[in-house]
């Protein structure tokens, strides 16, 4: 059974070896070999990725504009903020900027960051930095090459209802929705 209370040093695990175990495009694996904190040896599966930005566009009427696109791993369309990977060097605020734009054809005047998640943290070291986009102006949008998205508008309230209900499932979306309506009073 866990200790209660401990101290976080107590709690820390030791790396003795790690080794990439596959290189790919958007993250890379890692079997990391640790000491635990009684010092025995176990080997930890991790998942190496450079980051992510995600935006909500959000309009002066109070309507959010998330895009419909099909995930993979769950062979369904998903209802998400606009979202991307951070390049290598890039700055979360640039990806957010760029994100916005390629999935939506929105332009945010004003940006504001409302912090980050760690949605996987037991085997993933992803990082989503979450954004507020407003002031919105059209532009063209331009998703990636292979990448199909449909853009939805819908009033932040509405959005909220939809993800109590579980009708939006993605967490980053979920706790984007949660800081927006705080944040805008709704």
């Amino acid at each position: 059974m866990g200790k209660i209370n401990c101290s976080d040093d107590m709690l820390f695990e030791k790396t003795v070896a790690s080794e990439t175990v596959f290189e790919g495009k958007v993250f890379n694996v890692e079997i990391k070999e640790i000491l635990t904190p009684e010092g025995r040896k176990s080997t930890r599966e991790i998942v190496k990725h450079n980051g992510g930005a995600c935006i909500l566009p959000v309009d002066e009427q109070g309507n959010c504009y998330l895009v419909k696109q099909f995930r993979s791993p769950f062979e369904k369309v998903m209802l998400e903020a606009p979202a991307g990977k951070i390049e290598q060097g890039e700055d979360p605020l640039e990806c957010a900027a760029r994100e916005i734009t390629e999935e939506t054809g929105f332009v945010a005047k004003k940006i504001e960051n409302v912090g980050s998640v760690t949605a996987t943290p037991g085997y993933c070291s992803e990082v989503i930095t979450l954004f507020i986009g407003t002031e919105l102006d059209t532009g063209d949008a331009n998703p990636d090459l292979n990448e199909y998205v449909s853009t939805v508008k819908i009033p932040l309230a509405e959005a909220l209802q939809m993800a109590d209900s579980g009708e939006i499932e993605d967490s980053k979306t979920l706790v984007l929705l949660y800081k927006a309506s705080r944040r805008l009073g709704i």
